[in-house]
């Protein structure tokens, strides 16, 4: 049996590559008005690199050009200079925008359509085959929890139903590269807590994740690096342990101490610092309001009170996690290349029916073949017998009638003497 090393089945995961998935060098945007002057420079000679598998957070308060970076690098806006590579390409370059998954800060979705429709239609998009993208949606309404209101119009959706619903459609591609901007903003803690909880275990899974926010508490739990831009520039750069970390004091966590043995603790650590150190505060954990207000809402869930707004989210969609099948289809290639076997063919995909509007229109114009039978004559119509002192009209001469009524005056325009 052939073993698969970390090391290779990592190789096999980035395609052969480590290069960075996004690079900035001396990036700046200045928006300017009418007469070309300078009228804000949103970002300023901001550089920075992504790498693979890697979950990086933008931060820094309103104004602080997170939303302008990440339009500049989904290429939806042109920077003023510097220079950007995404996947190694230009931004603007089609071929990777379909390994890329991008929630906006505010939910551009189409009013008039639910969120079934409002996934097929992204799924669509992408080329996903008519199964895949049903087992997508059905695994992803009921991971943002909106499997009881997928019938209804989005317009009737609150805010943090939209933004759900724009989460699922940022998913449905399963992208190597997801981009969320300010994506808890509207949701309740329930939502809050589950995107923190998808982000870390996409970034588990190998994807590769750009969270922006201004709420530094969504961030610190799920990031590995961050930048803190203000005024368009980057201030601080690192891991949170770098920037978090405080070396000035010391914390202990132990069980339930009693008065006397925390008095004992305070006279060694005096002695061995020489009067420089001792125990500051003493006090018990406090529990986080978010983890109140979960318990408080799983325990209403288990005795099945019901609600009219979303149902805690379910599970991960299975097409994002990791359940161990990944793992062991790299193996089973790895292992036949070795032995020089081919590939297994891929499994048959059922194609979208056909649209009936479609189907029939071209049935309409279709030309008609050579040996078809010519159409059959219209049937003479019998002429009806004319009862007696009934003028036959089909002899009158229309157009003299129609001049005798033209030349005639009208009721109020006499008629012209004749000389």
């Amino acid at each position: 049996m052939t073993t698969v090393t970390g090391k290779q089945r990592e190789s096999v995961r980035r395609g052969g590559s480590a290069q960075p998935v996004i690079v900035c060098q001396s990036l700046t945007k200045v928006f300017r008005d009418f007469w070309m002057r300078s009228r804000a420079r949103a970002v300023d000679s901001l550089s920075l690199q992504i790498h693979p598998h890697e979950v990086f957070g933008l931060l820094g308060p309103n104004g602080s050009g997170k939303s302008t970076t990440i339009k500049m690098i989904l290429g939806l806006l042109r920077p003023t200079s510097g220079r950007i590579a995404v996947f190694g390409k230009p931004p603007t370059d089609v071929a990777i925008k379909k390994r890329i998954g991008y929630l906006p800060e505010e939910s551009y979705l189409y009013p008039f359509l639910n969120a079934r429709e409002t996934l097929d239609y992204y799924g669509k998009l992408f080329g996903i085959d008519y199964r895949t993208r049903q087992r997508r949606i059905d695994e992803l309404l009921d991971m943002v929890g909106l499997r009881a209101a997928q019938f209804r119009p989005v317009r009737e959706y609150s805010k943090g139903m939209q933004r759900r619903i724009g989460l699922a459609q940022a998913l449905i591609n399963d992208p190597d590269l997801l981009i969320l901007d300010e994506p808890t903003a509207g949701l309740d803690p329930i939502g809050t807590r589950q995107v923190k909880d998808l982000i870390i275990q996409l970034g588990r899974r190998g994807k590769t994740v750009l969270l922006s926010s201004h709420l530094l508490a969504d961030v610190e739990d799920c990031v590995d690096r961050m930048v803190v831009l203000y005024g368009g520039k980057s201030r601080r750069e690192g891991s949170c342990d770098e920037l978090l970390e405080s070396r000035s004091r010391t914390t202990i966590e132990a069980d339930a101490l009693d008065d006397d043995t925390i008095a004992e603790i305070d006279r060694v650590i005096r002695e061995r610092t020489r009067g420089d150190a001792a125990i500051i505060k003493v006090s018990h954990p406090r529990r986080k309001l978010e983890e109140l207000f979960l318990d408080i809402v799983e325990q209403a869930r288990v005795e099945q009170i019901e609600t009219s707004g979303v149902t805690y989210g379910g599970k991960t969609a299975a097409f994002l996690r990791d359940d161990g099948e990944g793992d062991e289809l790299i193996d089973r290639l790895i292992a036949q290349g070795e032995r020089g076997e081919p590939a297994p063919e891929a499994p048959e995909t059922i194609d979208e029916p056909p649209d009936q509007a479609d189907t029939l229109i071209e049935q309409l114009l279709a030309e008609p073949e050579a040996d078809e039978p010519a159409p059959a004559e219209a049937p003479e119509i019998p002429e009806v017998p004319r009862e007696p002192g009934q003028v036959d009209t089909s002899e009158v001469d229309l157009g003299v009638i129609g001049s005798l009524l033209e030349d005639e005056p009208g009721e109020e325009e006499e008629a012209e003497p004749t000389p």
